[in-house]
């Protein structure tokens, strides 16, 4: 299968020499199938030249994707582009409302709109509105991709998620490449095969390391943690970043097990303490129980050092200083928890965005990367600004808003949504709608840094990723990775059926 995939590769390579509306139909297929990874300095060619060239196209669908594919490569287009489509008093010319495809394209452009972008708030409500009144009459494959799009739009959709439906679906398409289409179903089966057997090898460690600490109470979460590694580093070149994160998230989750079900106060506090000391002579503060997982924890991230060239050892101590920082957060939401104190949405917020654990996630997902992250590269994920930020913002904000539909147990600590409630005095409805809005601005934070850090793209997408794997993890108004039977279907569709070829 290698041979002929490489043999495709080199086919496809004469197809980014077309026109511009060509060059714009592959470089969405190739994103959407998940494949655009195997030509990244192609694309970066082409977008490039796309973005000098002027577009004079009356089509809805084409504008929409040109807007689209500029944005999602950190370059700049003006939503002032869809004023064709509208009339004088600045609404949409009805005439639009009869292409759904390119209504479909134009609803997607508008989830990549940043903060005081209001036109592309209107174009997103238009284009809803009008993809959701027809959406019985379609016909397949626009049919079904309408319908995820309503549910995840796409620029908020994992591409290699996905990418089983839109292999389906692409061969049904008038713009359907052939090769293109071979080699989107080889690569996905290609890697696959890796991926099986990283998870079996994860897995066995996994139980392992459970069977080590003896943590009876934590949470055995080795194929829901490799899943959600692998929506952030699915490519083949990734595979020892992948694994390092894998790794040291089930410590992270250990860690969090701990603090949510079994630590004391007292307990928490000396957990915290050893954290932050780091070192082997912190065994003996610890309660008995946690005194082997501590040592794992020294052990694992020696090893894991011992891995990285030499010049790549300092990232390991960027890990460390995350966890360090988380834990000091878990322990805050401890001593609010045993004190039954509420605290203001704002110092909720300011401790809860760090005890996500995006981004300790978002540091350590970097190490085991190449060249192309810098010391620059983590100095700015430890920092937590602006798109590492905004993540754990939609990672606090969709937890809290499905636990709050859900209904609390007497363990949870207050949430986002009750300090919301607590500090302003209105109802769950009221508060969920201002949080709900909050998720929407912290999408278009993520989507300025494309503009602000595109010398850092492909970092970048690393914590653009994890933000989309919020969708994937709290879909259907469910935390699905504490109830995990609800991503059994993507656990079966990504690591264990290939796809017919």
């Amino acid at each position: 299968m290698r041979v002929k995939a490489d043999k495709l590769k080199e086919d496809i390579n004469l197809l980014f020499n077309n026109t511009m509306v060509e060059q714009l139909t592959l470089l969405d297929a190739l994103q959407r199938l998940g494949i655009d990874h195997l030509f990244q300095e192609q694309i970066n060619t082409v977008i490039n030249e796309i973005y000098e060239s002027e577009s004079n196209s009356s089509s809805l669908y084409e504008v929409a994707l040109r807007f689209c594919l500029l944005r999602e490569h950190g370059l700049w287009i003006s939503p002032d582009v869809f004023n064709k489509f509208k009339g004088e008093d600045g609404s949409f010319n009805k005439d639009i409302t009869n292409e759904p495809r390119g209504l479909l394209s134009l609803y997607n452009a508008a989830y990549l709109s940043v903060n005081g972008e209001s036109e592309l708030d209107e174009a997103m409500a238009f284009a809803r509105h009008h993809l959701e009144s027809m959406s019985g009459s379609l016909k397949y494959p626009l049919s079904e991709q309408v319908k995820r799009s309503l549910e995840i739009p796409l620029p908020r959709t994992l591409s290699r998620v996905d990418a089983p439906y839109y292999i389906e679906e692409y061969k049904q398409e008038k713009a359907c490449n052939p090769y293109v289409l071979e080699l989107a179903k080889l690569e996905f089966n290609l890697l696959q095969r890796l991926h099986q057997q990283e998870l079996k090898d994860f897995c066995r460690w996994g139980n392992d390391l459970y069977e080590e600490v003896g943590l009876s109470y934590s949470r055995h979460r080795t194929v829901e943690i490799y899943l959600w590694c692998y929506t952030i580093h699915y490519e083949k070149q990734y595979a020892h970043a992948r694994i390092i994160l894998a790794k040291i998230c089930v410590l992270i989750s250990l860690l969090d097990d701990t603090f949510d079900m079994q630590a004391t106060l007292e307990e928490g506090r000396k957990i915290n303490e050893a954290i932050q000391r780091w070192d082997e002579s912190a065994i003996p503060i610890l309660p008995v129980y946690l005194k082997k997982y501590y040592v794992k924890l020294m052990n694992i991230f020696r090893e894991l050092e011992d891995e990285l060239k030499q010049d790549h050892k300092y990232r390991m101590v960027y890990s460390r200083k995350a966890i360090q920082t988380l834990c000091r957060h878990y322990q805050q939401e401890s001593e609010w928890f045993h004190s039954n104190y509420i605290p203001s949405f704002q110092d909720h917020i300011k401790n809860s965005v760090i005890s996500t654990g995006a981004p300790a996630t978002f540091v350590t997902s970097l190490i085991g990367m190449g060249d192309e992250v810098t010391e620059e590269t983590f100095q700015w994920a430890i920092g937590c600004t602006d798109a590492v930020k905004a993540c754990s913002e939609v990672a606090r904000f969709m937890n809290d808003m499905t636990a709050f539909q859900h209904g609390k147990n007497k363990l949870d600590a207050a949430s986002s949504v009750d300090s919301y409630i607590n500090q302003h005095h209105v109802t769950g409805e009221v508060a969920m709608a201002a949080v709900g809005k909050l998720v929407e601005d912290a999408w278009k934070t993520t989507n300025q840094a494309r503009f602000d850090r595109r010398a850092m793209l492909l970092p970048l997408e690393r914590i653009i990723r994890l933000t989309k794997s919020m969708t994937l993890m709290y879909r259907g108004n469910i935390n699905l990775y504490t109830f995990t039977s609800g991503n059994k279907d993507k656990i079966q569709q990504q690591f264990i059926e290939p796809i017919p070829l």
